[in-house]
């Protein structure tokens, strides 16, 4: 059994982990808010870009088979912009990315090419011998539409070139501060959202619905993807700010408990050596 000594070593190396994971919940918590109302803010937007382009296609039919993000062809490879954090500590939210990703490329009966975003991504593809067509690592939790840009024109130039016919998104949305679910969503070929016929709008191209959508389309599949990074942005902080409370929690149980236990090693002790005296008297005396 372990001694008083071996027990109190524990027990300070158990509440410097408590100091620490308690650090990192706090930072978490000041990244949440920033990170959610990036997230919340940029729904708005990419819901009204949805809207204009299902507006636009709607009214440019005959246009439409000209654009090659909305071109729909024989799918002989797929394309996967796979979103994860860089760094663990985040409770189960990576592995239930990474599940939700590895059924969806389970379900595939094509290849599928991968441009990764975080580090974890990454090498969950190398791990698993899965294409990749760029990786995108280091960014933090502030990137700019500058940063996620290219992760975007990555994936599009690929489709464009005929590499891969359709393209999906993994990422983990942003629900609220206790949960995040794993979404696999497609971004092309746009498929126009259905507004009902009272929200169509009326417009007037020039100089026409063609050169509107070719400048359109670009960017609402940038949207798109920097609106899953932010999400998946907001998820991460919230799952990691959780996991490390649990983590604190825990941390102090265990210190309780160890604390118990070396009471009661002090007390066992400290009776063996009264009884070792009151015996050494009894021994003297008689």
């Amino acid at each position: 059994m372990a001694s008083v000594r071996q027990i109190a070593r524990r027990i300070r190396s158990v509440e410097n982990t408590a100091k620490i994971t308690k650090a990192m919940s706090m930072i978490a918590a000041s990244k949440l808010r920033r990170t959610q109302d990036s997230a919340t803010r940029g729904r708005a937007y990419a819901g009204s870009m949805a809207q204009m382009v299902s507006n636009v296609m709607s009214q440019g039919d005959d246009e439409n088979g000209s654009q090659p993000l909305a071109e729909e062809r024989e799918v002989k490879s797929v394309g996967l912009i796979l979103i994860t954090p860089d760094r663990g500590l985040t409770g189960g939210l990576n592995s239930n990315i990474l599940r939700a990703s590895g059924d969806f490329i389970g379900e595939q009966s094509v290849p599928v090419k991968v441009v990764a975003y975080g580090k974890k991504g990454r090498d969950y593809s190398r791990r698993n011998g899965i294409e990749i067509i760029n990786e995108f690592i280091g960014f933090g939790d502030r990137p700019s539409s500058a940063d996620t840009e290219p992760v975007s024109n990555a994936m599009m130039n690929c489709f464009e070139n005929g590499d891969v016919d359709s393209v999906f998104v993994s990422y983990a949305k942003f629900v609220n501060t206790t949960s995040q679910r794993p979404v696999v969503d497609q971004l092309v070929p746009v498929i126009p959202v259905d507004l009902g016929t009272s929200n169509t709008g009326g417009y007037i191209f020039e100089p026409d619905a063609n050169a509107v959508l070719s400048q359109l389309l670009p960017r609402y599949f940038q949207s798109i993807v920097h609106q899953a990074i932010l999400e998946a942005n907001a998820s991460e902080q919230s799952a990691r700010m959780v996991a490390m409370n649990q983590a604190t929690d825990n941390a102090n149980a265990m210190v309780d408990d160890l604390t118990l236990v070396m009471n009661k090693l002090r007390q066992e002790s400290i009776t063996k050596e009264l009884l070792d005296i009151v015996g050494g008297v009894s021994a003297v005396e008689s």
